[in-house]
């Protein structure tokens, strides 16, 4: 197994409430659940998981309410091996708070009420500089304050330290924040966003990428559910299939995938070689349920990888 690399992960940290269905409702309807689940989630907790699980040494920078789900969550990141430093308890805020729902096909609708995850602030990324600056790589997503995640991307490019983003939920960015980010992992609706080029296929997706790499971008990497990955950087373009595997529950799929991709950055993997590791992480985390719980092993990862290389 190489070096464990250092990974930061600035972000969200909330409660998943999970109901299990057969269809997901339509406005006006109620749907009769086939089980429910309550677990920890938010996209950069999950990361932060997800790249401990595979190895990295992970430190979270993030906020939760002083009440039980904050406690539950501080706990599940030490027993994940994720450094809590610099998670900090907001006395005036609640703990974020996601609604699932999946259906029998495990595809998801998500509903999140983010309380201390909008509390994220400047100071807090000032406080963890050291471990910033000392980082391999800093993960970043959207679920806190946009000005949070800029000062958060300032700093580590200020230091050298690779930069992956993240662009979830779907929002705009500015230029000027893309400029300073290594590399970038939409999946459709999020490339949209950014492009306003619709991707229906690859080349839609190349397209994209094309353009994101104008904004000064260093590397973009398309998730494409079922269709795989898609890695857009000066080399060209290098198309990933999907893992063959039967989804049970995609929730957190693309938050494994930049998780596992930010662990190999780390580890010295090309891009190429990253995003193959990265599609195989959130492959395997669909086949079970739950965004954190479903994160695999590296054994598991390496078990996979190798399966395909025979």
């Amino acid at each position: 197994m190489p070096t464990a690399g250092r990974v930061v992960v600035v972000g969200s940290s909330h409660v998943d409430f999970t109901i299990i269905l057969d269809t997901i409702p339509r406005v006006g309807e109620t749907v009769i659940g086939k089980g429910f689940k309550l677990a920890p989630g938010g996209k950069g907790a999950n990361q932060a998981v997800a790249a401990a699980r595979l190895g990295a040494e992970v430190y979270m920078v993030s906020r939760v309410g002083r009440d039980h789900f904050g406690k539950t969550l501080l706990k599940n990141f030490k027993l994940n091996g994720v450094r809590t430093d610099y998670v900090f308890e907001d006395v005036e805020a609640h703990t974020g708070i996601a609604f699932i729902l999946v259906d029998s096909s495990g595809r998801n609708t998500i509903a999140v009420a983010p309380g201390a995850d909008l509390k994220v602030s400047r100071e807090d990324v000032e406080k963890a500089s050291e471990v910033i600056s000392s980082a391999d790589v800093v993960l970043l997503q959207l679920e806190i304050p946009l000005e949070t995640v800029a000062y958060a991307i300032e700093e580590a490019w200020r230091e050298g330290v690779c930069v992956v983003l993240t662009p979830a939920p779907a929002q705009p960015i500015p230029d000027s924040v893309l400029s300073k980010v290594n590399v970038l992992t939409p999946n459709e609706i999020e490339a949209e966003m950014l492009t306003k080029i619709r991707v229906h296929d690859l080349s839609d997706a190349a397209a994209a990428g094309r353009k994101l790499l104008e904004k000064g971008v260093d590397a973009v990497v398309i998730t494409l559910g079922d269709k795989g990955a898609l890695l857009v950087d000066r080399e060209g373009e290098f198309h990933v299939p999907a893992l063959p595997v039967k989804p049970i529950d995609t929730t957190g799929a693309g938050d494994c995938f930049s998780g596992a991709l930010g662990v190999a950055i780390a580890e010295g993997l090309t891009m190429r070689e990253a995003v193959i590791f990265a599609n195989t992480a959130a492959g395997l985390s669909t086949t079970k349920i739950g965004a954190q719980e479903g994160m695999p092993t590296r054994e598991e990862v390496k078990q996979a990888l190798t399966s395909k290389a025979t």
